[in-house]
């Protein structure tokens, strides 16, 4: 099928650095205008100096979780941009620790830029995308959405969160032209595993080693994770997953949807 979105605006958050700036590039590549959001200006700079020149590429400093930020969006970059067709929620956070390990302050943290910040994202630019001509929603869980491990009680929350609630979207917007898609990215090669706030509870010799063991599952290079994404947004598949293992994990999870880990346990 031909790439159906060159010529298109995209928005994307959490574009300094990671998933959100590869996927940038590469839909400056397909011929996108860009709308880069992000806490990161010095890191958003960095991006678009390397999406290559002759697209129109505006630049916002934004935090999802300010909700008030995210309302006034819309008419900032309607004046950079006359129309969005692309909305790519990407920005998010990890939390690691067992939930009896975990505060509230913590999840409530990690919810207000994973799960809500989709949610204010969308609220506030569907209907700049219901005026225009089809506008595509992406919206990036993860392969935490699939499955659930001990020690990632508040983040597979979250994902599993940003899972249903596309879904939901999706089918109530069958009949307006936008489609929704849900990424399921595997271990991609970014910096999440190093920001991820941890419980103070938990000991660094523990902290060190919990890094490190995620750390080995990031294989995917960010620029094939981006490559993914802009094959299934242009062809507006439903649900995108991206790389080996959160196809097998899909897969495994259909298979043995309460018994998976015990298996992958043991694989340990």
């Amino acid at each position: 099928m031909a790439d159906t979105i060159t010529g298109r605006t995209a928005l994307i958050t959490g574009a300094a650095s990671g998933i959100g700036r590869a996927l940038a590039i590469e839909l400056a590549r397909r011929g996108c205008d860009l709308a880069l959001c992000d806490i990161d200006e010095a890191g958003l700079a960095g991006t678009a100096a390397v999406c290559g020149g002759g697209r129109s590429i505006s630049l916002h400093r934004l935090d999802v979780a300010d909700a008030d930020a995210v309302a006034a969006l819309p008419e900032v970059v309607r004046r950079a941009h006359p129309r969005l067709d692309i909305l790519v929620n990407n920005a998010g956070v990890a939390l690691g620790g067992t939930f009896e390990q975990v505060s509230d302050a913590d999840m409530h943290w990690l919810f207000d830029i994973n799960f809500w910040g989709v949610v204010r994202m969308t609220r506030a630019f569907l209907p700049m995308m219901r005026a225009g001509e089809g506008g595509r929603i992406v919206n990036v869980s993860s392969l935490f959405g699939f499955i659930a491990p001990p020690g990632q009680a508040a983040y597979a929350a979250s994902k599993f969160a940003v899972r249903a609630f596309s879904e939901s979207l999706r089918h109530e917007l069958a009949d307006t032209g936008v489609s929704v898609s849900t990424v399921h990215p595997g271990g991609v090669a970014t910096a999440i595993a190093d920001n991820a706030r941890l419980p103070g509870s938990v000991d660094e010799a523990e902290v060190a080693a919990e890094r490190a063991r995620f750390a080995r599952l990031l294989r995917l290079t960010p620029e094939r994770a981006a490559t993914a994404i802009a094959d299934g947004l242009a062809r507006r598949r439903p649900r995108i997953v991206v790389g080996r293992d959160a196809k097998l994990m899909a897969m495994l999870e259909r298979l043995m949807p309460t018994g998976y880990w015990r298996l992958l346990s043991k694989l340990q």
